[in-house]
């Protein structure tokens, strides 16, 4: 009976010599005759086994895969010999009795293995090794039996390790129970943990909270109470919480209250909430800093990072620095610490500061949202969608000028599409970056954008080329066109498409912006049923009323004159992660 291929070395070397060569080493040895003495029997050589190139490649496969797990498993030894032993002791994980092992960046636990009759440990105990690295633990916990009503006291289980684990772009908890009775044992073990969390210097102890009630469908304080604070108080970080009343509420509590005390600032609601906060949070700093937001100046940045717990409609802003519209998602980035540096735009007009942002839409995307907020008295899904639709049958272009400063050796040149019909000054030439450009005529939308802009529907994101702190902002600039192409263009913020690769769209990569509308007065109410009909393709919108509406994150700003936008890179920190890649996936705009 042949023998099964030993994984030898000299096995392994085979696999390169015959076919015949490798079926020799398993032959069977023939029995020696009995009828003449001294003499051998002839062998006999058994019919050639044949052994395909694919039996061949998978049992090499085989011995490659058995050599690589030898080797990682030799690699983490020498890893964790390597490490400092902290501590050392008996735990039951998962009803199984451990030897677990605190070392300097991890806890490493082995199933404890019954010992064969000869005495040896059996074979593959390494393989059944498990560990998790401690920067992934952020709260740890005396686990305790309590009867009904106790509140403290009772008998002692042992110690419960709370995991911030990934599950692709959401994060979650994960709860790790190491069983032991003794009070001594783990009070020792606990004491040690505790310290090791202490240690984390980015990790927040005390947070100061607002919750926005009337965000989307009003149910930002259930998300905070139900999904939030629980984790927060896990992770023994105190919070001071205010229920705003009024918008500018938190504004104006920014403005007054004392912030040494804190770690961070956190918000629970949607775009327009959180752009109130860190405006609010950055001009403290301004003041703080002894600026003249009257004036040209250059900001400082805040002093304190921001957190948003998305419980609005679209919460572009948390989408884009968390990869994820998810509460819990956004709460474990707080808890963990996880920082990252963000480029905010100034929007000012005569030297004046009128708001700090992260992005902007004049036209169409203004006028959606001021009709939006005159009918705040339909339930906010709905509500949307009428604004969107409404605007659409309303469509209107406005003439204005747009004079922008190209950004200086900009990593990726910005997409140009025809400019057919592209206005330029004489003095301005778009070979040289440093110089300021023009163009102006009708237009049914501008954005201005410093963040990638992602949200449901703009899986890809508003601004695709755009990135969270590399100090540029994307111009899009829409020009009159039909009302069809003009869908055709929104639709393809929900597919793979390229939307701007439209005769009618000009993207430009810029560092500053200035948006002069050419007409006296500003945009008059959508409902005017005198606006509905006139010729789309020249005709700019003119009304009596003065000011211009602006979408600035969603929340909706006036202004009767030029207005100037500048980027200002890193000028803000907020909790979460660098999100360069996302998912492809199409996704349809309900709206449209």
């Amino acid at each position: 009976m042949f023998e099964t291929p030993r994984r030898s070395a000299t096995v392994l070397n085979a696999w390169s010599g015959s076919l015949e060569d490798l079926q020799q080493q398993a032959q069977p040895v023939s029995p020696v005759s009995t009828d003449n003495t001294g003499k051998k029997k002839k062998k006999t050589k058994p019919p050639q086994r044949s052994v395909s190139v694919p039996q061949l490649f998978a049992l090499e496969d085989a011995a490659d895969s058995e050599a690589e797990e030898r080797r990682t498993g030799e690699k983490c030894h020498t890893e964790r010999d390597d490490e400092e032993l902290i501590l050392r002791g008996i735990f039951k994980i998962e009803k199984k009795s451990c030897d677990v092992e605190l070392r300097a960046s991890r806890l490493i636990w082995t199933p404890i293995q019954p010992e064969t009759p000869t005495g040896a440990s059996k074979a593959g105990m390494l393989l059944n090794e498990d560990y998790v690295e401690l920067k992934e633990i952020f709260a740890v916990k005396l686990k305790r039996r309590r009867s009904v009503g106790q509140q403290k006291g009772g008998t002692l289980l042992g110690i419960t390790l709370f995991q911030c684990v990934k599950k692709g772009k959401k994060l979650k908890d994960h709860a790790i129970h190491l069983s032991n009775m003794s009070e001594d044992h783990c009070e020792v073990w606990f004491r040690h943990f505790k310290d090791i969390l202490n240690g984390f210097r980015n990790r927040p102890k005390s947070l100061k909270v607002f919750v926005n009630p009337n965000s989307h469908r009003k149910e930002a304080n259930q998300i905070y109470s139900e999904q939030i604070a629980p984790l927060f108080k896990l992770a023994d970080i105190k919070t001071a919480t205010t229920i705003t009343e009024y918008k500018g509420h938190a504004l104006s509590a920014l403005k007054e209250c004392d912030l040494k005390e804190f770690d961070g600032v956190i918000c629970v609601g949607g775009d327009g909430f959180a752009n109130e906060v860190a405006y609010g949070l950055l001009l403290r700093a301004q003041m703080d800093a002894g600026r003249d937001t009257d004036s040209i100046f250059t900001p400082v940045r805040a002093p304190l990072p921001l957190g948003i717990i998305p419980a609005g409609s679209t919460d572009i802003v948390a989408y884009s620095v968390q990869g994820i519209r998810h509460p819990v998602t956004a709460a474990m980035h707080i808890i963990m610490g996880h920082n990252q540096s963000v480029d905010v735009c100034t929007f000012s007009t005569h030297s004046r500061l009128l708001r700090f942002g992260f992005s902007a839409m004049f036209g169409f995307g203004g006028r959606t949202l001021a009709l939006a907020e005159k009918h705040r008295w339909m339930p906010s899904s709905q509500r949307r969608e009428f604004a969107v639709i409404k605007t659409l049958a309303n469509l209107k272009p406005e003439e204005c000028e747009l004079t922008f400063l190209p950004l200086k050796n900009p990593k990726q040149e910005s997409q140009k599409t025809t400019r057919s019909k592209l206005k330029r000054d004489s003095s301005n030439h778009f070979d040289n970056e440093d110089q300021w450009q023009s163009i102006q005529g009708l237009f049914l939308n501008i954005s201005i954008m410093a963040i990638p802009c992602l949200c449901s529907t703009a899986p890809r994101g508003l601004a695709p080329d755009t990135r969270l702190d590399n100090g540029s902002m994307s111009l899009i600039a829409v020009r009159n066109t039909s009302r069809a192409d003009f869908i055709k263009h929104l639709k393809r913020y929900g597919s793979l498409k390229n939307q701007f690769s439209f005769p009618f769209v000009e993207t430009y990569t810029v560092q500053e912006v200035k948006l002069k509308p050419r007409s006296t007065s500003g945009w008059a109410d959508d409902s005017s049923e005198e606006n509905v009909k006139f010729d789309s393709k020249h005709t700019p919108m003119i009304s009596s009323e003065k000011n211009y509406p602006w979408n600035i994150d969603g929340d909706l700003m006036e202004a009767s004159s030029e207005v100037n936008i500048r980027v200002h890179p890193r000028l803000i920190t907020l909790f979460g992660v660098t999100t360069e890649e996302f998912d492809d996936s199409t996704v349809k705009c309900s709206c449209i």
